[in-house]
């Protein structure tokens, strides 16, 4: 049914390129469109993030590595998408919004204003404190338990990264290595479901409903628009010898392009002071590109790592510390946090294009 759409945008020569990009960035922002909406018709949060958000957001590194790893492509090249994808999100993409807008897990504490007299302060306090008695504190309950999910989701990435640093000790990711990664994936996703289930039984809530078949339809025309276009742009940077885009940098452009829309709903988010939903889409991400699309590869050929493998594991490996710092004590991100993350981030690009 799509060949015919294909075989046209295949013969718009030097348009094509651009048509396969943009079909790439449409079928992105569709799977992105539609979780905003099961997530605005009150589907589970946790199940939104921890289970579906990563599939769709990280799909083009997923794809990039099956395509790679079925056709015979350089591991370096999978291992540096992965490493762009989330030293990216960690870094780049958690510190703009956090400069920006600020990145506040926990509700802000509002200041008193100017020359109030301290007795309208007091009974303004008294009056707040009443209200959330009354509530049963379920705003408060909600933002804690907001950090705590995004702090066991923090922690996941860091026993991911440990265990690929640990696993590549040797040099390179054989099959057997693979096995561990994907293994440690699933035992992820399976311990989250579990949460679920639990969660829906005590709330006796429904685990499903009507929109869910089609969303999930829409979410799988995205995902095929995403295989489509990555293949097609795979092949031809992969002949392109020449300048910046090329086989080269095959690793870093895909990368790059694949953080995009991860990037244009952080910013979103963020400018809507929604950092939660910010944090939550960019560390759910990472661990689909580490573990998952490393083991993916690593099953069809044994993965060499890049000359910069190891400052970007340490990089990788301080960022989520400090995230996990700043949330853990502060419930945020400060602007000065923000700062040092770009900075890191430049030290990625130098580290990895100029050294």
């Amino acid at each position: 049914m799509l060949k015919p759409v294909i075989h046209w945008m295949e013969s718009q020569g030097a348009w094509t390129p651009w048509l396969f990009l943009g079909l790439f960035l449409v079928a992105s922002f569709l799977m992105l469109w539609r979780l905003e909406a099961m997530s605005a018709g009150g589907f589970e949060g946790t199940v939104l993030g921890t289970l579906v958000m990563p599939y769709c957001s990280g799909m083009g590194n997923l794809i990039f590595a099956f395509i790679l790893g079925q056709t015979g492509g350089s591991g370096a090249d999978v291992m540096i998408n992965s490493l762009v994808n989330n030293i990216t999100n960690m870094t780049l993409v958690l510190g703009l919004p956090a400069i920006f807008w600020g990145m506040h897990i926990l509700p802000q504490k509002k200041a008193a204003a100017g020359k109030k007299k301290k007795s309208e302060v007091k009974l303004k306090a008294k009056t707040e404190a009443k209200i959330k008695a009354k509530a049963g504190g379920k705003g408060g309950k909600e933002h804690e338990l907001n950090r705590l999910s995004l702090l066991l989701t923090l922690t996941a990435v860091l026993f991911f990264t440990g265990a690929v640093w640990a696993l590549s000790r040797k040099g390179r990711l054989d099959f057997n290595d693979g096995l561990v990664l994907i293994g440690l994936f699933l035992f992820w996703q399976v311990f989250h479901i579990f949460e679920v289930l639990k969660a829906n039984v005590r709330q006796g809530k429904a685990h499903f409903s009507l929109m869910l078949p089609v969303n999930l339809a829409l979410l799988a025309v995205g995902a095929y628009g995403i295989y489509v276009s990555t293949d097609w742009l795979v092949a031809w940077v992969q002949h392109s010898h020449t300048g910046f885009i090329s086989a080269k940098y095959l690793g870093w452009l895909s990368g790059w392009l694949m953080v995009l829309p991860n990037a244009v709903l952080a910013f979103y988010y963020g400018w809507r002071k929604q950092p939660e939903v910010v944090y939550a889409s960019q560390v759910g991400d990472a661990h689909v590109s580490i573990p998952l699309c490393l083991g993916v590869y690593a099953l069809y050929h044994p993965m060499a790592m890049p000359a910069f493998f190891q400052a970007s594991m340490f990089i990788l490996l301080v960022a989520t510390l400090l995230h996990m710092f700043f949330v853990a004590l502060f419930g945020r991100l400060p602007r000065w946090g923000g700062v040092a993350l770009v900075v890191a981030y430049g030290c990625f690009l130098k580290k990895g294009l100029l050294g």
